[in-house]
């Protein structure tokens, strides 16, 4: 039995096959675009339908959580696909609004690299005879030829194109200005007076002081009155350990928003070793300062404890001490502190000036007597600080002179010695006298300023320990 062959289907021309899958593809696509509702409802449970339960509220959970992660709306699946609204496409083809234009009548002018007022007036547009008239009109003006790299010349032009106003800052606090009159230009300075206000920060110390209290955000010099607060109590050249924390409320001098300043420390905690020292400022009726702890005893004695900040000991008291330069054995009556040369050196207390001038191996030499009991030498000075002569008085952290290497000396340091009666004693373990603590009709007054800023200390601490924990 013979079997037929099936019937083949009709053959098309490759161009209309081409055509029609053209068409099929555009239908396709404006389906895309613009489905209808009835189409989309359709393609959404399509997609739903082809997902397990489990699948899909996986992806529903995964979505939430990254919307939380991120604070931000889960995309649309559809966003890509959906036709944007109509406002949307008509701000899409506006062009952008033009920037809002500049004060023609207002030019700024910032000073380079040698130049002068009339190149920065030429850089204006103000012809050469507009600084002559400027020099002219007031003396004060010449102040305006004082120029810095990087200052800043505000012109305010009249309409025809001359100068009516000049204005420049010359720091955060001050500025200068020339205003066009009937008479010429009038000169005028003026000095913002800064606001006063507090402000706090916490320290650890892992390497130096210095270096921490930066981190913390105090300048050098609010590290230097520290260091002077607690410096009857701590040696910052040998006591300072890594983790010693200390805590501070100081003044902040603000202009226009803008710190430009700090003041004094109004409060102080240092811990050091262990043991936390409290400072806190006090101006008495009779309108003297000084440091008292927050229970009113007076921070200061009658002697700082090193008469040079942040040196090295180099060498310690002793008796049977090898001299350096002698090789051989020689009492050391004194505590040596190694630092650059040109460090200051400080009077440990108030007194009188017995020699300021050479003494042999000492060098450059500065003898103190305070009172009838104490008398302290400082010697290998490089120079003596001015005012400072035999026979003259010193105040307790005066500046007497700075560390040199003159007499018999190795290298720059100072050699300080401490003397009770006559008699050498070690200066790091003599027992310094205390000074008079608050008195007691002005005690109340003290508590009134003081237990508040403790108070506020405790908080920021305690605030700042909960931030850190998070």
């Amino acid at each position: 039995m013979t079997t037929e062959p099936s019937k083949a289907p009709p053959l098309y021309p490759k161009t209309h096959l081409l055509a029609a899958s053209g068409i099929a593809a555009l239908l396709s696509l404006a389906l895309l675009v613009f489905p209808s509702s009835d189409v989309e409802a359709k393609r959404t449970s399509l997609s739903l339908d082809l997902e397990s339960p489990v699948e899909q509220l996986t992806q529903d959970q995964d979505a939430s959580d990254a919307q939380q992660a991120t604070n931000a709306p889960v995309e649309s699946p559809f966003a890509q696909i959906e036709s944007a609204p109509e406002e949307t496409q008509q701000a899409a083809q506006e062009p952008p609004a033009a920037a809002p234009a500049k004060n023609p009548l207002h030019r700024e002018v910032v000073v380079a690299k040698g130049d002068t007022l009339s190149t920065l007036f030429e850089k204006a547009g103000l012809p050469a005879a507009t600084v002559n008239e400027v020099l002219a009109s007031d003396k004060q003006a010449k102040q305006f030829t004082q120029l810095k790299r990087g200052q800043k010349l505000e012109f305010e032009m009249t309409p025809d194109g001359q100068l009516n106003n000049l204005h420049s800052s010359i720091s955060d606090l001050e500025s200068i200005t020339l205003t066009k009159g009937a008479k010429g230009f009038a000169f005028n300075r003026i000095t913002a007076k800064p606001v006063m206000r507090s402000a706090y920060v916490h320290g650890v110390i892992n390497s130096s002081l210095s270096q921490s209290a930066a981190r913390a955000g105090l300048s050098h010099s609010m590290t230097m009155d520290m260091a002077s607060v607690f410096g009857y109590d701590i040696d910052f050249a040998q006591d300072i350990r890594q983790g010693d924390e200390f805590d501070v409320i100081y003044e902040q001098k603000v202009a226009n928003g803008k710190v430009v300043g700090t003041g004094a420390i109004l409060s102080a905690r240092f811990t050091n070793r262990g043991k936390t020292y409290t400072a806190v400022r006090y101006t008495n009726k009779q309108g003297n300062t000084s440091y008292y702890t927050a229970d009113g005893n007076s921070m200061r004695k009658a002697f700082i404890r090193t008469p040079v900040d942040f040196a090295r000991i180099s060498s310690r008291f002793s008796m049977g001490r090898k001299h350096p330069i002698l090789n051989k054995i020689r009492a050391h009556k004194g505590v040596d502190y190694a630092a650059p040369r040109g460090t200051p050196i400080k009077a440990a207390g108030d007194g009188k000036v017995l020699l300021a001038g050479r003494r042999g191996g000492y060098g450059n030499t500065v003898i103190i007597q305070h009172g009838n009991t104490y008398r302290t030498l400082y010697g290998h000075m490089q120079g003596f600080a001015k005012g400072v002569k035999t026979g003259g008085t010193v105040k307790q952290g005066q500046v007497i002179g700075y560390i040199g290497t003159t007499g018999l000396s190795t290298g720059p340091h100072l050699h300080y010695e401490f003397q009770v009666n006559g008699v050498h004693v070690d200066p790091l373990g003599q027992k310094l006298p205390m000074a008079d603590p608050i008195a007691k009709a002005e005690r109340a007054r003290f508590l009134q300023q003081s237990q508040p800023l403790m108070a506020r200390m405790d908080q920021e601490r305690s605030t700042l320990l909960a931030s850190a924990k998070r």
